[in-house]
């Protein structure tokens, strides 16, 4: 798990890693994972309509000084329409996880893509 975290980071080896907990073993393992020439649209795509996820996104941007940057985002996805048992232990779970990412800039919570869209995350980056 945290192997994929750090080449996301640090090595640029991957655009994004969504992680879901395992209902057995209420373990957090890595789902999938999305190559650097993957797009938002890609890592949008790749989250379930209807369960909840964790994610952690690279987001390249330009600044107003034309300067390129990069900052790494966790996401935290609760589609409104998921079981109220698997958002529950996505809420209770969530801080114990967040914490063994170190290097996360910003925290997004999501109930619908529009919480987490392009524009939400250019502004939370600035």
């Amino acid at each position: 798990m945290h192997e994929h975290f750090h080449a996301t980071e640090e090595e640029k080896v991957h655009r994004y890693v969504i992680f879901m907990i395992d209902e057995k073993t209420k373990e957090v393992v890595v789902e999938k994972t999305g190559d650097p020439g993957e797009s938002y649209d890609d890592f949008i795509a790749s989250l379930p309509d209807d369960d909840c996820r964790y994610a952690v996104y690279d987001f390249d941007f330009v600044t107003e000084e034309n300067c390129q940057k990069s900052k790494i985002f966790f996401i935290a996805w609760s589609p409104s329409i998921s079981r109220i048992r698997a958002k529950m232990l996505y809420a209770t779970s969530k801080s114990r996880f967040r914490r063994e990412l170190d290097g996360v800039h910003y925290e997004i919570q999501a109930t619908d893509p529009t919480e987490m869209d392009l524009d939400v995350l250019r502004d939370r980056a600035r």
